[in-house]
């Protein structure tokens, strides 16, 4: 906003309008302002402890790169803490590799070692191949982020297990957050807003735990962190992404915040508010081992197992 100066450090002119804190930033005071709630972020909610070897989960695109360039260096004040980045390559045609070539780039130029897992080493199958047999088959019932989404978990969960983490990092942000509340609502899935918190309780042996240090960052000042920081990042959207029902919840949500600042705040603080007393009402899951491939699961099969044996008609062992 022209003319008008930053309200943090009353210097420098501003840059950026804050509208649901009335807040007028200058870059400096802007990207400083990420990292220290991120910072802030990190300790609300015990996210890490000093001597911990952290995954942070890396597609390429704005978030996940805002997010390790900001873990990165908040290392140097946790110099115990050690940083890995994990990248899941589904397998998309004409997109992951761009993404690919964005998290080498960024890993290297921050000294940060690079683990890459693939569904087709993991699965046999690339995401490609598998959205062809279940348009093949007209299998229908789900949309491609769900089949996309149990995987990239089991993925991301092995990835992390492989380079021994302890925690998993990952980059959803206040949208992504609010979006998910929101959806769950929809669906009528109670037990899914348990289970989405900033940071997950250990249940398993083999369930390594998640962060998300981003839960209170609005997803456009992740993507203006980026953009000020010159961070190169994947903006080419997903071509599966159009057939999910985020796209809905975020068009309402960005609707309803846009004339009503702080909406997403509200959602989010109030579902954590709600969720000690959800809990109580939610049965407890107990743990068993996948018939198939040994990870855990609630079932006799795990839900990955019986996506791919229900696509792929492959048998179970």
């Amino acid at each position: 906003m022209s003319g008008s100066y930053c309200t943090v450090c009353k210097k420098r002119e501003s840059f950026f309008y804050r509208k649901y804190s009335g807040q007028q930033l200058c870059k400096k005071c802007f990207c400083e302002s990420i990292e220290n709630k991120v910072r802030a972020t990190i300790t609300k909610y015990h996210m890490l402890k000093f001597d911990e070897k952290l995954a942070v989960a890396v597609s390429g695109g704005k978030d996940s790169l805002s997010l390790l360039h900001i873990l990165a260096k908040l290392q140097k004040y946790r110099p115990r803490t050690s940083l890995i980045a994990i990248t899941v390559d589904e397998g998309i045609s004409g997109y992951r590799d761009e993404a690919l070539r964005f998290a080498e780039e960024n890993c290297k130029e921050l000294e940060v070692p690079l683990h890459i897992v693939s569904f087709k080493t993991l699965f046999g199958v690339t995401l490609d191949e598998l959205i062809a047999r279940v348009r093949e088959n007209k299998q229908t019932e789900l949309t491609s982020c769900a089949y996309c989404g149990v995987l990239r978990r089991r993925a991301m969960n092995i990835a992390a297990r492989e380079v021994g983490a302890s925690r998993i990092a990952t980059a959803h942000t206040l949208d992504d957050e609010a979006q998910t509340a929101l959806m769950n609502i929809l669906r009528g899935d109670i037990t899914r807003l348990v289970k989405e918190k900033p940071a997950t309780t250990k249940v398993h042996p083999m369930l390594v735990r998640k962060i998300k240090p981003f839960c209170e960052i609005p997803e456009n000042e992740s993507a203006l962190y980026a953009y000020i920081k010159k961070i190169p990042f994947q903006d080419t959207p997903c071509p599966y992404a159009s057939e999910a029902l985020r796209n809905d919840a975020r068009t309402i949500l960005n609707t309803i915040e846009e004339k009503h600042a702080g909406t997403k705040f509200a959602i989010f603080h109030s579902i954590e508010k709600l969720r000690p007393a959800i809990e109580q009402t939610v049965e407890k899951e107990k743990f068993k081992t996948c018939k198939n491939c040994k990870e855990p699961t609630t079932q006799n099969y795990c839900k990955t197992c019986e996506m791919l044996t229900n696509i792929l008609h492959t048998p179970k062992i």
